[in-house]
């Protein structure tokens, strides 16, 4: 056996690049309706009318919603697991009767079999009573043992590990390390093949449920060797191997309750049989496992605007200043409209995004991308919006404003609860350029070879003519369409209008195409490196689909007569304060301060501006930046604590 390497890989930023496109799912084999809004392609038909899941799925979904609001009124107390940084292990021990940690896991293995949909509707529910509870549950789920071993294992594994997953062993996903975030081209972390073991040495970061996990998927580099192609692979580990050391649960401004910790391998052996999918393919795996997975954080987001449209409004009714109350002076106003709107779009998002994931006849990828990506940015903006509301009140801790003698309400807290959601599973930065990545698919698929420097000549002038007869068909139908039409979309006026806001839609995906196909032109190869103008780009993308999604479901609702003028009111509100968002940023696609912005960042690196920061003493305490991970045996107590 070939021993550990104690050298960290040295990629190029090109080697690194190669290896996200190598993990990315090359074809586009069903329909996308967010790929097609990104072409300019506004494909109502492909989300109105609004899919609906089957009536023994609701069934079953609101059964389980009842029992699990009565767990989370009863049994989770908020207040303790933020003053003890700890779930207590009688909640994890009702979670488990329940069924709570096999909400995704199919019957046949102990699981409970929910849809997408009442997966995360459940997610909301148990978030707001306690959002590190929700976290739990989700990176169990989402991401964790389960949804791998769904869409990769073999019938082996699914046998042996799905029903553990489903009723005791809670499990963690271990890909962060220390000096290895969103560029896992540098993961160090090693798998070497030993006879029918691998044996893994390495440290991960951040390895939510980490602390108390019975079970954890790990990425590891495997060395290319005679039998096999090596490179990142995905395997399944008992947490209590011999040689796995948590050497270290991490505490956050927010999520207090969250088993979230350092995790070191020193010589652990796993069977080759646990290796999920073959070597090389742990990337993709963690990919595609994101593509659903990633919508149980916007999940959460709904059921916090939910927690503080409800704080807003009670507060804000019974508040007065000047002689009425709060909520009817514009300034706080103006607030209460953006959470209650937000949230109604928010939801909409959330629930189409799920059902069409349920219904398996579209390609989400960049619907739950971007799902993520304005779930978790809006999420922190209507927290935000309550604290101010609030006042004072809203910094207050919910402990303080008990003693007192007024009503705990933790707005502080979810404040710090939403923070991380903008990091977690993709950063805000990453998530634009992953989605701009994906958007700009069609063109780099027929034009790719035109601005790739290694590509031969030869490559070029055919990569050229494909280009060619592509935009040739679609360039023109980017001039004119439905947008432009006054009768356009006008099943969609029932006492309120929403048909003026799919033609804004319809009209500016074709410019959102047209804005795209000439930064292209422009800058063709230095594309990439334009992220202020690509993340833009993305967030014109996201409230488009969102006020798609939100008319969509105000004509559900309506069709249902289900509060149908109240929604069509917030879908209104709602595409008003997008449509600003929208306009604003096509107007900063061109005008910013990107180039000035890249010269002071030189200057602060250089070192010009250190004269600035004088003034002030800085009480940040001594030690490296990053912590060492070399491999080796650790020198540190271990603190895993898995729940009895």
């Amino acid at each position: 056996m070939s021993a550990p390497t104690t050298k960290k890989p040295t990629v190029t930023e090109r080697e690194a690049r190669q290896v996200a496109e190598a993990a990315r799912e090359q074809n586009w084999r069903k329909p996308s309706f967010a790929k097609e809004l990104f072409l300019g392609r506004f494909r109502l038909d492909l989300i109105h009318p609004h899919p609906l899941p089957a009536d023994d799925d609701v069934r079953r979904g609101e059964e389980f919603l009842a029992e699990l609001r009565e767990f989370c009124e009863t049994k989770i107390d908020s207040a303790l697991i933020e003053r003890e940084a700890r779930i207590p292990d009688e909640v994890i021990a009702g979670l488990k009767e329940i069924g709570a940690l096999g909400m995704k896991i199919d019957p046949k293995y102990g699981g409970l079999g929910l849809t997408q949909v009442y997966y995360n509707k459940a997610l909301a529910l148990v978030g707001s009573a306690n959002p590190a509870v929700g976290a739990l549950l989700s990176a169990h789920q989402s991401i964790g043992v389960p949804q791998p071993l769904k869409i990769f294992g073999t019938q082996e594994q699914k046998d042996a590990f799905l029903p553990r997953c489903a009723r005791t062993d809670i499990s963690a996903f271990l890909l962060t390390e220390p000096d290895v975030g969103s560029d896992p081209a540098r993961l160090a972390t090693t798998a070497v093949r030993d006879g029918d073991d691998y044996v893994l040495d390495g440290v991960k970061l951040w390895t939510t449920n980490g602390v108390v996990a019975d079970l954890l998927v790990v990425m590891a580099r495997v060395p290319k060797s005679e039998d096999g192609k090596g490179g990142i692979t995905a395997f399944v580990v008992e947490a209590d191997s011999p040689g796995i050391t948590v050497e270290n649960r991490n505490a956050f401004m927010g999520l207090r309750g969250i088993e979230n910790g350092v995790t070191r391998f020193h010589q652990v052996r796993v069977p080759a049989a646990n290796r999920i999918g073959p070597e090389g393919s742990g990337l993709k795996i963690a990919l595609t496992t994101l593509n659903t997975g990633r919508l149980s954080l916007p999940a959460m987001c709904v059921g916090a605007g939910k927690w503080c449209l409800k704080i807003a409004r009670e507060w804000s009714g019974v508040r007065e200043q000047w002689g009425k109350p709060v909520a009817l002076h514009e300034a706080v106003g103006s607030k209460i409209s953006f959470i209650a709107a937000t949230t109604f779009a928010l939801e909409a998002v959330v629930d189409l995004s799920s059902q069409m994931a349920d219904e398996d006849r579209n390609d989400i990828r960049i619907e739950a991308a971007l799902a993520k990506l304005y779930g978790s940015e809006m999420g922190c903006l209507m927290a935000d919006e309550l604290v101010q509301i609030r006042g004072g009140r809203g910094f207050e801790t919910a402990e303080s404003l008990k003693a007192r003698g007024e009503r705990a309400v933790p707005a502080e807290q979810i404040l710090r609860d939403l923070r991380i959601n903008r990091i977690f599973e993709g950063s805000t930065e990453i998530m634009h350029l992953l989605i701009a990545r994906e958007a700009v698919d069609a063109h780099l698929s027929v034009a790719g070879d035109l601005i790739d420097p290694d590509k031969s000549l030869q490559d070029k002038a055919k990569a050229g003519a494909n280009a060619g007869v592509f935009y040739a068909r679609w360039l023109p139908k980017l001039v004119a369409g439905p947008g432009q039409l006054p009768t356009s979309y006008g099943d969609f006026k029932h006492g309120v209008d929403l048909s003026p806001h799919l033609r804004y839609v319809e009209r500016h995906a074709r410019k959102l195409a047209r804005s795209t196909f000439y930064a292209m032109s422009r800058w063709q190869g230095r594309m990439e490196t334009k992220q202020g103008f690509l993340g833009r780009i993305v967030d014109i993308g996201a409230e488009l689909f969102a006020m798609s999604a939100a008319c969509v479901r105000a004509e559900l609702l309506r069709s249902q007569g289900d509060h149908g003028r109240e929604a069509y009111q917030l879908a209104d509100a709602f595409c008003r304060q997008a449509r600003i968002r929208v306009d604003e940023l096509f107007t900063r696609l061109w005008s910013n301060t990107d180039d000035l912005d890249r010269k002071v960042v030189k200057g602060v690196l250089g070192g010009s501006y250190e004269w600035l920061e004088q003034g002030v003493v800085d009480p940040s305490g001594e030690g490296p930046w990053i912590a060492d991970a070399t491999p080796g045996p650790s020198q540190r107590d271990n603190v895993r604590r898995p729940f009895e």
